[in-house]
């Protein structure tokens, strides 16, 4: 059977078959305990406690395997995804590869956590160099990376660890399995948050580990149980619900981010742009071969943070917000956070509004900045 192209598979993904009289999507199951049978226990129906237990976070893990290419997990955060994860995969005395320019709280867990019980951790920009990986039992890429924007050559760094014996997980928020699929690049694991473009209406908390190896998510499943960092029922049911709009979604911001680099490029006032869909890009060599489409974020310095405050107090349609990949155009000054980022360094993330529209705003706030 020819295969589906990507608007209609967000579309379908993991619906169950269709039943007259009932919905595409089934309503949310909101249950912590569920009737059990007396005489055989749980051994007679697939739920029996909530915490491991719930058919629809069950049809939605379905749906993003589908979209990933592997089985899924979903987590009530990115964050407690990717903790999750390495607190799973790693023992003392083992040594891990982070992103140096990688998501900041990422970093943060591993210098204060991992290395107190025990985990070396090393950095490495996304876009390299990279340490040696012998004797590394796990690296993590993040690509594109979040906030900077750098590509990390997903083929060519998993053959490189593999020969070392080494695991590789990639971070795939930023690009969303329509932008990449990085168990097809020869990911061993893909982490990601789904509270950003997956879901892209900014009304949920979500992540997910998927992998096509029992022996590798298997862990992952008890890990999670154990801990109790499950998604609601509701979260589980809007992500599902949000997966289908998807491919138009980031069409759009697709489109609005390149029409903003484009006017970017040519401000002298704007430095520091990155966008890995400009040729000019350092990322885009990459980039243009391993994407499937480029993300809707983009980053670049106003110089001063006082500028990056009259640019969005001039804007009407980028919102002062952290987060990115929802409907509407914000704009997060990073370093506020405690991010290892220049004071104007602003990372954009760009919504559905119409592009003609955005880019007049976004030009007449630059123009009122200063």
């Amino acid at each position: 059977m020819r295969a589906h192209h990507d608007g209609t598979r967000c579309v379908h993904a993991g619906l169950p078959e269709p039943v007259p009289g009932q919905p595409f999507l089934p309503g949310p199951v909101f249950a912590a305990p569920y009737h059990l049978d007396p005489w055989a226990g749980p051994a007679v129906a697939p739920n029996g406690y909530g915490r491991p237990d719930n058919p629809t976070r069950r049809l939605l893990e379905a749906a993003i395997g589908e979209l990933e290419g592997g089985g899924c997990r979903v987590f009530a955060s990115g964050q407690a995804a990717i903790t999750g994860l390495l607190l799973t995969l790693l023992r003392p005395g083992d040594t891990v590869v982070l992103p140096a320019d990688g998501y900041f709280p990422v970093r943060a867990f591993a210098t204060d956590t991992l290395a107190g019980l025990g985990v070396r951790v090393l950095l490495a920009p996304t876009a390299g160099p990279y340490p040696p990986f012998d004797g590394v039992r796990l690296v993590l890429l993040e690509t594109p990376a979040n906030p900077g924007l750098d590509v990390a050559d997903v083929p060519a760094l998993a053959e490189r660890a593999h020969a070392a014996g080494a695991l590789v997980a990639v971070d795939n928020t930023t690009a969303t399995p329509l932008g990449q699929r990085p168990l097809e690049l020869g990911a061993d694991l893909v982490v990601a948050s789904g509270t950003k473009a997956l879901t892209g209406h900014s009304d949920l908390l979500l992540g997910y580990v998927a992998s096509r190896s029992a022996e590798l998510l298997d862990p992952v499943t008890a890990w999670r149980t154990v801990t109790g960092a499950v998604p609601g029922a509701f979260d589980a049911w809007l992500a599902h619900r949000s997966l289908a709009t998807l491919d138009l979604r980031l069409a759009r911001q697709t489109a609005n981010a390149g029409a903003l680099a484009r006017l970017l490029a040519e401000r002298p006032d704007v430095t520091g742009l990155r966008w890995p869909g400009l040729p000019g890009d350092p990322a885009h060599p990459v980039a243009s071969v391993q994407m499937r489409r480029m993300p809707g974020v983009l980053s670049f310095d106003l110089g001063d943070a006082d500028r990056v405050g009259r640019f969005l107090d001039a804007a009407r349609l980028v919102a002062a917000a952290t987060s990115f990949g929802g409907l509407h155009t914000t704009a997060d000054r990073r370093a506020q956070w405690g991010d290892d980022t220049p004071p104007g360094f602003v990372r954009l993330s760009c919504g559905v509004e119409d592009t003609v529209d955005l880019v007049a705003d976004v030009t007449g706030a630059l123009d009122a900045a200063g």
